[in-house]
């Protein structure tokens, strides 16, 4: 079945930077418990997941079978993302652990980026194949209706 969504700017630039956030909170954000840590640092695991299951759906998306603006706006997100949290890895002033963490997020963000590409490219690389699936046998189609095609024009 053909995916109907559009391209998308905001959800996977939103989510990069709810999942590195995130873990930013639970690393540098003050002094939390031990539990407090724990669940944050699950929730940032569980955002990158999120994450990388939002770059398959936009790179994989067939309603574009080109390289779009919207395509290109990601990927210069997502890598102005890594380039800032490279940046901060440098910056001597904040303390280790989250220099430790920005260098993580870096690399992830790099990751994301590059996974985007690889994955967008392929996707607009390969022509739509329709499902050799017949249709009575996908799931979720209980009934198929198909107007009657007249054999023949209408007598007079």
């Amino acid at each position: 079945m053909r995916d109907r969504r559009q391209a998308r700017i905001g959800t996977v630039s939103g989510l990069a930077l709810l999942a590195g956030a995130t873990a930013f909170v639970a690393v540098g954000g003050g002094h939390h418990s031990i539990f407090a840590t724990l669940l944050l640092g699950l929730l940032a695991i569980v955002m990158a997941h999120a994450l990388v299951v939002e770059i398959q759906r936009q790179a994989r998306r067939m309603s574009q079978t080109v390289w779009y603006r919207t395509d290109t706006a990601n990927t210069v997100l997502l890598g102005c993302w890594a380039i800032l949290a490279a940046a901060i890895t440098n910056v001597s002033i904040v303390s280790l652990q989250v220099r430790a963490l920005t260098a993580i997020l870096a690399i992830g963000y790099a990751a994301a980026c590059t996974y985007f590409v690889v994955e967008r490219r392929r996707a607009v690389a390969e022509p739509f194949q329709p499902s050799s699936v017949p249709l009575g046998e996908m799931p979720g189609v209980t009934e198929v209706l198909l107007d009657p095609v007249p054999d023949s024009a209408p007598s007079a």
